[in-house]
């Protein structure tokens, strides 16, 4: 039996009983209890075999259970194993828990432990911070206090020498009283016996020994005196007075001359007004053609020369038929003009012989004029023509007339007017001496190379500030502002003792501030010309003059030009920031007078507080700064410092700045209109100095057309100075006569607001093709008059600040529609740019326009233009050159490697000698710029071909090769390659000697190059030895060129004083003839100077007679005069006469005498008379004792001068306390690290040497060395300290060498 399902195969198909249909069997299960043998039945695998017996059946089953049995035992011994599997895999996974468990807890430890180490790390490395804060603060304070300590020590000495002086001035006039036989007060009769004076000799003193003043100018002699006596704000004490303006012939004199004579006549063209050549051109209807042609062909080749040199060339021309209706614009532009052309024929107009009387016979010193005469053999000189050149001859004194004769075709005549102005701008404007035009460009960058080393700045930038100056002095309205009581407290607070913090000029917008700062320097200069002022006029934010690292730098330069080399000076702007305070420490120390800094608008700096940190710091002795501030802008830290407050104007300077202006066009208000004036000007906005005279000029002016009331009503709406210059814009525009001339005005303004710095005439006339140069001369001159814009450096800029938010509030809507003017001014310079030459104003303009206009892409491409890049840098720009790429988003080294890969594709185009010339001038731009930078290595490549392309071009002897050696061996100075950067040197130094001399500029500079580089290997002896040859170069140059307008000036005061000797015979006359003999003798005219001085001998002897101390003064200059042609005789017997004549007349320690005594000491000394010298310079030291005391640096070098006259004649033992004393007077006076300390070491080494002490003389050499090595390396070599005497020591070893006279 069974279940059904055991009957049936799966697969096989049974029919339903109940009629259903069929389908797949399936396994229908019955709840039957199986038996054992269904049970192993089921196992069987297979189908069932279909009419097979039990029997068989059976032993099927019999073997599947054996096989059962055997797979069932198979699998209990694999569950067993494997359950011993799990068992032990369950014991190491507990095992692995503890071990994990452990791991753990030691890594919990780790991290606590690390946790630890770093809070530790972090502690330390806090401590270590503020340590190092701590020192850096002990640091600070240290030099503060060693800089009040010397600060105090100065002025305590200040103070002793001011009273000494004054001693010997109440004793000079007793004797002079004496000497008069004018009674005085006994001081024996006195009951006390203190302040005794002594009289042992009478004598006569000339009052111009105290410096005095010959005419309206300073005295050239007070400008070459290098020690002066108290007066007023100055604060400079004086070791030795010698006897007063250009007494006495000394060499030493010239640079204190030439650093004030520059301070009064800058280094500036002065033909050119505003750096512009002015061209103003006169002609009639029958040259008109010649004009024509000159205008179109040849104007434009003019104009590239002028820009290529840095100057602006425009063109001048009021047409004939409407030229009387620009009277005033002709006149204005007459007195610019650099060079006038007159073009005439036959005939002439008015308005032509009223220009031409204008520009050239009532001014012939004025302007050089060429003459364009046509002529034509049927063609005759009317009257009026030959009476107007006749006229021009006759008052062309100083040849200044150029005729061009021509009577070809126009072309040919427009052609000799260009030649012949040509060499007029050369030569008589630029003074280029016939350079030629093409190497014009590398030839000035040498010649600035020349004169400021390896350091570059810009002379835009120094014009700008002169004119800035120059204009600010010039002001109509200064007269009438009672400045005078400002300049007297000014004068009180600088003449303070020091330490002085600066000094704050505060006011309002418009108060004056810049007014009342350039009155008062020129009136310093005037009265101090020893003072050294450096000032700065800060113009409107965002443009050259509020960069505070160009500012920096310029103020360094200035400071740097008044010693023999300006190297020396970083060029990084961090660096530049950082070390002018250590400049201005260190030559402070070394100048001989005083120096003050002036800073107009300081608050208008971009970040004033960072970047002006040295205003906090204590001031050197000698230093004084004052700044202008608006009171509302004025940092907070600097509210404490002494500040002078302008107060705003009282009622009567309104009423005089205004009749002022009134008078100036014959107007006069009434009695009604006054009082309204009055009563409006009362408030703080309506009565400063801008404002009153802006309404002054606006109710004057009648470009308005309205009536005076109507004007008057008009300003009196306007409460401020903002909305009055507001009124004075629209009032402009008002007068103008067509929508044309309007709108070209609010573009130029708006031009101007856009612009960096500004824009020039020429280009205005440019972007305004239909403008003509009257109506823009028209203009200038309207919104000049109504103090809104001016003409400086050649550029159209803002007057005042007020006026620039004016037109940017009327115009600009406040500003946010200048991206259009940006954009046209962009497109405008970019037209102008060319891959081989770039003018200034490109440089300048296009990079500070596209970074306004955000456009990085373009910024970049601009920077990659080489020439734009040299330029900037060139110009010394070098700050504004990183940040343009720091915008950019490059940093150093990517930014030199697109350098060089601009420059390799530049160098694939050139092919001819001048295109490599100016690749080499671009390679070694780059090296430059990489070496300032800090990126030495990558400087090198340029410089090395820079280097190549040189010596293939050109020739290996060129000096632009010794430039190029001088740069390379800079970068292996910095990389302290000592030995490569001294063959380079060498090299340059020889060439340079080849091409030039050995005389020159840059032979001075490499000699300093050198001397630098053995100071740094420890080379002492023989850097001294280079150095001091570079100095006798560079002083000898100086005298040779005149130190830029040195000469000039010298020989105009020589002229002025000859004026002065054509009169009867006086004192004066032959103290002029005096001081002319010492102006010749600065110019190496001796031949002048001897016959000058001989006559100042002559009419001294005669009117004074033979034994007055004027006459010891004439032959004492006389003495120096043979010196100097080594007539050593006769000096010796002049010398001696006037040390007679002093002797007699003078006080045992005058301080005339004193100098007579040295030089004839010096002379016997060069002579070999040593005997003859001792006794002087035993003299000479008793009157330095009487005079200064005993401990004073001055005696200490008299004592040395006479050890070594001890030393010469072997007489060691009396030399030994001498230079003992002089070495403790040396310390205490001027500290134990001075250069006197050392040099006296020196010599006491050498003493104890000959005397057999060795190790006393090591022991003496090595500290005196370690003295040398601290000593900071200045740009002008061992100049004397102000401390010092007069710098008269030398060494023991070898020849003494030539002394320098006693300053």
């Amino acid at each position: 039996m069974g279940t059904a399902s055991s009957l049936v195969s799966p697969g096989e198909v049974i029919e339903d009983g109940y009629g259903g249909e069929g389908g797949e069997a399936c396994e229908i299960p019955v709840e039957v209890k199986p038996k054992a043998r269904l049970l192993r039945s089921s196992f069987r695998r297979g189908p069932r075999v279909i009419g097979a017996s039990f029997k068989s059946t059976g032993s099927v089953d019999l073997e599947y259970a054996a096989e059962y049995e055997r797979l069932r035992k198979e699998y209990e011994i694999f569950r067993v194993s494997k359950n011993n599997e799990i068992s032990s895999m369950q014991k190491k996974e507990a095992k692995l828990d503890e071990e994990n468990k452990r791991l753990r807890a030691e890594l919990q430890a780790l991290q606590k432990t690390y946790q630890k180490i770093l809070r530790e790390k972090e502690s330390a490395l806090e401590a270590k911070y503020q340590a190092m804060e701590r020192a850096a603060t002990f640091e600070h304070d240290r030099d503060k206090v060693k800089r009040q300590f010397k600060i105090f020590r100065e002025t305590k000495e200040k103070e002793i020498q001011d009273l000494l002086r004054a001693k010997r001035d109440l004793e000079a006039k007793l004797q002079q009283l004496q000497a008069q036989g004018i009674q005085v007060y006994d001081l024996n009769d006195s009951d006390s016996d203190d302040n005794q004076t002594t009289v042992n000799a009478a004598g006569t003193q000339c009052e111009y020994w105290s410096g005095g003043v010959l005419g309206s100018e300073p005295s050239m002699g007070s400008m070459m005196q290098l020690q002066q006596t108290f007066r007023g704000p100055e604060f400079a004490n004086s070791l030795i007075d010698v006897e007063g303006p250009f007494a006495n012939v000394s060499r030493d004199d010239w640079d204190a001359a030439v650093a004030s004579l520059l301070q009064v006549s800058p280094h500036v063209p002065q033909a050119l007004w505003s750096n512009t050549v002015r061209c103003y051109l006169i002609f009639t209807q029958e040259t008109k053609a010649e004009l024509d042609v000159f205008i179109k062909k040849h104007s434009p080749v003019l104009r590239r020369m002028c820009e290529g040199l840095g100057h602006f060339y425009l063109n001048v021309c009021f047409p004939e038929e409407n030229a009387a209706s620009y009277a005033v614009e002709r006149k204005q532009e007459i007195e610019r003009s650099s060079v006038c052309v007159l073009l005439v024929k036959s005939t002439v107009t008015s308005s032509v012989v009223e220009d031409c009387d204008e520009a050239f016979v009532k001014n012939p010193d004025g302007h050089p004029l060429v003459l364009y005469l046509k002529t034509e053999e049927d063609h005759n000189l009317t009257g009026p023509t030959r009476q107007l050149l006749e006229r021009v001859n006759a008052a062309d004194k100083a040849a200044k007339v150029k005729v061009v004769d021509h009577s070809g075709s126009a072309e040919e005549g427009a052609e000799l007017i260009y030649f012949q102005l040509e060499k007029v701008i050369k030569q008589e404007l630029l003074g280029l001496e016939g350079a030629d035009v093409d190497s014009m460009d590398s030839g000035i960058e040498e010649g600035r190379e020349e004169d400021s080393g390896d350091v570059l700045w810009d002379l835009h930038d120094e014009q700008e500030q002169i004119e800035s100056y120059q204009q600010a002095r010039s002001s109509s309205i200064t007269s009438q502002l009672g400045f005078q009581k400002y300049i007297d407290r000014l004068n009180d607070m600088i003449a303070a003792p020091p330490p002085t913090p600066p000094l704050l000029v505060s006011g309002g917008p418009g108060s004056g501030k810049s007014l009342l700062l350039s009155k008062w320097i020129e009136q310093q200069q005037k009265q101090s010309p020893n003072t050294l002022f450096l000032y700065h006029f800060v113009g409107r934010p965002l443009s050259t003059s509020s960069e505070p690292v160009l500012i920096i730098k310029r103020l360094t330069v200035k400071l740097l030009q008044h010693f023999w080399s300006i190297s020396g000076l970083s060029m990084e702007p961090s660096k530049i920031l950082e070390e002018f305070p250590r400049w201005l420490e260190r030559l402070s120390a070394r100048h001989q007078g005083n120096i003050i800094i002036i800073i107009d608008s300081i608050d208008q700096i971009q970040q004033a507080e960072r970047h002006m940190k040295w205003l906090i710091d204590p001031l050197p002795v000698n230093v004084r700064v004052v700044v202008s501030v608006k009171v509302e802008t004025c940092p907070q830290a600097w509210r404490l410092w002494p500040t002078l407050h302008l107060d705003p104007l009282s009622p009567r300077e309104v009423r005089s700045i205004v009749n002022a202006e009134c008078q100036s066009m014959d107007l006069k208000l009434t009695m009604d209109q006054e009082k309204k004036l009055e009563r409006h000007c009362r408030s703080a906005s309506t009565c400063n100095a801008l404002y009153v005279t802006l309404l002054a000029r606006m109710l004057i002016s009648s470009i308005s057309g309205w009536s005076l009331e109507r004007s008057l009503e008009e300003c009196l709406q306007c409460q401020d100075t903002m909305s009055l210059y507001r009124l004075a814009l629209k009032m402009t525009l008002n007068s103008l006569n067509t929508d044309r001339d309007r709108r070209i005005m609010r573009e130029i303004l708006c031009l101007v607001c856009a612009s960096h710095n500004g824009v020039s005439e020429s280009e205005v006339l440019d972007l305004f093709p239909e403008l003509e140069l009257p109506l823009l001369s028209t203009l200038l001159y309207r919104l000049n008059r109504l103090c809104i814009v001016t003409l400086r450096c050649g550029l159209i800029r803002f007057q005042h600040l007020q006026a620039w938010e004016a037109v940017r509030l009327e115009f600009l809507c406040g500003g946010s529609s200048s991206a259009a003017y940006r954009e046209k001014l962009i497109q405008y310079f970019s037209q102008q740019l060319s891959q081989d030459r770039v003018t200034w104003r490109v440089a300048d303009e296009l990079p500070w326009l596209l970074q306004q206009q955000e456009d990085r892409t373009k910024l970049q491409l601009s920077l990659l233009n080489l020439f734009v890049s040299q330029n900037l840098y060139k110009r010394g720009h070098f700050s504004e050159l990183l940040a343009y790429w720091q915008y950019v988003g490059k940093d150093k080294s990517s930014m030199a490697t697109e350098y060089f890969d601009s420059l390799k594709h530049y160098e694939k185009s050139c092919e001819s000698e001048d295109s490599m010339t100016k690749l080499a001038n671009l390679y070694e731009t780059l090296g430059r710029f990489l070496k300032d930078l800090g990126l030495p290595s990558q400087a090198v490549a340029p410089l090395q071909r820079s280097l190549e392309i040189r010596e293939t071009a050109l020739d290996p002897d060129h000096p632009s090769v010794a430039r190029s050696l001088h740069q390379l061996a800079g970068v292996y100075v910095q990389w302290k390659k000592y030995g490569n950067a001294e063959q380079l040197y060498k090299q340059a130094l020889e060439i340079s000697e080849n091409a030039y001399g050995a005389e020159h500029a840059s032979v001075a500079r490499e000699l300093e190059s050198l001397a630098m580089l053995y100071q740094k290997q420890n080379k002492y002896e023989q850097a001294d030895k280079l150095r001091k040859r570079s100095v006798k170069i560079r002083q000898k140059t100086a005298r040779q060129k005149g130190h830029m307008y040195g000469f000039t000036l010298l020989r105009r005061r020589a002229l002025q004083l000859e004026e002065l000797t054509l009169g009867k015979e006086s004192a004066d006359s032959a103290k002029t003839l005096n001081e002319l003999g010492v102006l010749y003798y600065l110019q190496n005219n001796l031949d002048a100077a001897k016959i000058f001085l001989a006559r100042s001998l002559e009419m001294r002897q005669r009117v004074l007679g033979p034994e007055h101390p004027d006459c010891a003064q004439s032959l004492n200059n006389l003495a120096a005069l043979h010196t100097e042609r080594r007539e050593y005789e006769v000096a010796e017997d002049m010398y001696e006469r006037a040390l007679d004549i002093r002797k007699t007349a003078l006080s045992p320690d005058h301080p005339s005498l004193a100098y007579t005594l040295k030089h004839l000491a010096m002379l016997y000394k060069r002579r070999g008379k040593l005997e003859k010298a001792m006794p002087l310079y035993e003299l000479s030291l008793e009157i330095r004792e009487k005079s200064f005391g005993p401990k004073h640096p001055s005696v200490a070098t008299a004592l040395v001068n006479l050890a070594v006259i001890y030393c010469q004649l072997k007489k060691h033992i009396e030399a030994l306390p001498l230079y003992e004393r002089a070495l403790k007077v040396y310390e205490d006076s001027l500290g134990r690290s001075h250069p006197r300390v050392g040099e006296t070491l020196k010599n006491l080494a050498v003493l104890s040497y000959e005397e057999g002490d060795f190790e006393k003389a090591a022991e003496l050499y090595k500290r005196a060395m370690e003295i040398k090595e601290a000593e900071p390396s200045l740009v002008c070599g061992n100049a004397p300290s102000r401390h010092s005497s007069s710098g008269d020591t030398f060494s023991l070893r070898g020849p003494a060498p030539l002394q320098q006279a006693q300053r």
